[in-house]
């Protein structure tokens, strides 16, 4: 349970890390760093999904649109 924790932070982390950091760069490289914080965001889905399978957590519906969310910030 404590490794999928820590997954989850690091991934969800990541995401807004990786938006943040190719903002100040070039367009072709602000791409390149959304493309990398899409990645960290499906991560994160996914770990969320194995904790409701493994029982870790009731409940993931909310969790998994508030990252629909998080996934549009990129576009806008």
């Amino acid at each position: 349970m404590y490794g999928a924790i820590s997954q989850i932070r690091r991934s969800s982390i990541s995401i807004c890390a990786n938006i943040a950091e190719g903002h100040r760069n070039t367009k072709k490289d602000f791409l390149r760093f959304l493309d990398i914080a899409q990645g960290s965001l499906e991560e994160t889905k996914y770990y969320l999904i194995l904790a409701h399978d493994l029982g870790y957590c009731q409940s993931v519906e909310d969790l998994l649109l508030r990252t629909e969310e998080v996934g549009k910030i990129g576009l806008v």
